[in-house]
């Protein structure tokens, strides 16, 4: 059994076949830019899969792919919350293949038929079809789920594919998603069974047997946060830090401007027109437009670059405030206000909501449905028309009477 101290450094004491590596990683994530406390953190959890493996019996070289889902389902079972999946341990399995420690051969996990028919689909979807990557991953996500659903003692059986498996899928699936992501579920199984089709896999089109997600265009009204939501949201960040200036800004952007998340993470300092008072948007398609730059939004944006931001060879306004130098992830902006929310201790405010409610502001203020179309970038004002059902003001003189009593 290896043991080592660490002098007082966290953590304080490890044991197991891979004590040694335990601090050194623990510098290694600081050297990248990590915080003391995030490398901490990461060190720990190399220091449980060295106890994990000593328990066990096991060496080093004996930390194979298989041998890590087994310790992630270890963790699960313990009750931790966090380090739950391969890709969250990327960065220590990276450390320990890069030290040599571990072989590189031996964390990465056998090909099985499933992984080979997705490989297939991703060269289809991006030469066939010339689909963006996030859409290709979004198709690969939903038809890994449905091909896994059909493995028999590992082997794939497609001969048994029917309609009964495809509605059966479905169904499953609906029980964990909204009616909005089940449309997507169903759109990119459609496209896997049509794919499977072409290429012989099956020997019918099953793509009609997959059923439609009872929802309508229009059929709702848009959910935008509260009037006094974001002011509160806004308080609650700490804009004596970095990562209060950042989110400060980020907030500013979506309530203010309408911006999505995507188009807040792409935002780039040429993009900038201070003189001009503008900002350059990237939107959906490659479409870039023009937005004026509200002297508070401007003074938000200032404020980070001039304090918050780190020197970085990106040219993206918003970075990561942690680790690697990166741009921050369009997931990580959709965090920005749900983080906020839980601060200011309000019902969460997702991105999207702070969207609609700069457009709701806008009619609010006696806009119309065209000057809520320019704000928001909408390609097509039949695209807006959903914000007319919160346009009390141009409803009020067509809304009739409620006939009392009495009267017919």
């Amino acid at each position: 059994m290896v043991k080592a101290a660490t002098d007082g450094r966290y953590p304080v004491r490890v044991s197991g076949p891979l004590a040694l590596s335990v601090h050194p990683f623990r510098l290694e994530l600081m050297r990248c830019g990590f915080t003391p406390r995030s490398s901490q953190d990461h060190a720990y959890v190399l220091a449980d899969l060295s106890r994990w493996l000593e328990h066990r019996g096991l060496a080093p070289d004996q930390l194979t792919a298989g041998r890590v889902e087994e310790f992630v389902q270890a963790r699960r079972d313990a009750g931790h919350r966090r380090w739950l999946s391969d890709r969250s341990l990327r960065l220590m399995l990276g450390f320990l293949r890069d030290a040599g420690v571990v072989p590189l051969q031996q964390l990465v996990a056998v090909e099985g038929p499933v992984e080979g028919v997705l490989e297939e689909y991703r060269v289809y979807l991006r030469r066939e079809r010339r689909l963006g990557e996030g859409t290709v991953r979004g198709r690969v996500d939903v038809a890994r789920g449905f091909l896994t659903a059909q493995l028999v003692d590992g082997q794939l059986r497609l001969d048994r594919l029917g309609p009964e498996s495809v509605a059966g899928f479905i169904l499953d699936t609906s029980k964990r998603y909204a009616t909005g992501s089940m449309k997507a579920v169903t759109s990119s199984l459609r496209a896997l069974l049509r794919f499977l089709f072409v290429t012989a896999a099956i020997d019918r089109d099953l793509a009609a047997a997959v059923p439609s997600v009872a929802g309508w265009r229009l059929s709702q009204l848009p959910t935008g946060a509260t009037a006094d939501a974001v002011p509160v949201l806004l308080e609650s960040c700490d804009r004596t830090t970095p990562l209060g200036r950042r989110d400060f800004a980020i907030l500013l952007l979506m309530a203010r401007l309408g911006l999505r998340a995507v188009e807040v993470a792409r935002l780039r300092l040429e993009d900038l027109d201070w003189r001009g008072g503008e900002l350059a948007v990237r939107g959906k398609g490659g479409r870039v437009d023009r937005m004026p730059l509200p002297a508070e939004v401007g003074a938000a944006l200032a404020d980070w670059l001039r304090h918050g931001r780190r020197p970085s060879v990106f040219r993206e306004v918003f970075l990561r405030t942690i680790g690697p130098d990166a741009p921050i992830a369009c997931q990580s902006v959709v965090t920005v206000p749900r983080c906020a929310s839980l601060r200011a201790g309000i019902p969460v405010v997702a991105a999207h909501q702070l969207r609609h409610r700069a457009a709701c502001q806008v009619l609010a203020s006696g806009g119309t449905l065209g000057e809520v179309a320019q704000l928001l970038r909408h390609h097509s004002e039949e695209t807006t028309a959903i914000y007319a059902k919160v346009d009390m003001a141009a409803l009020a003189p067509v809304v009739r009477p409620w006939p009392m009593a009495g009267e017919r």
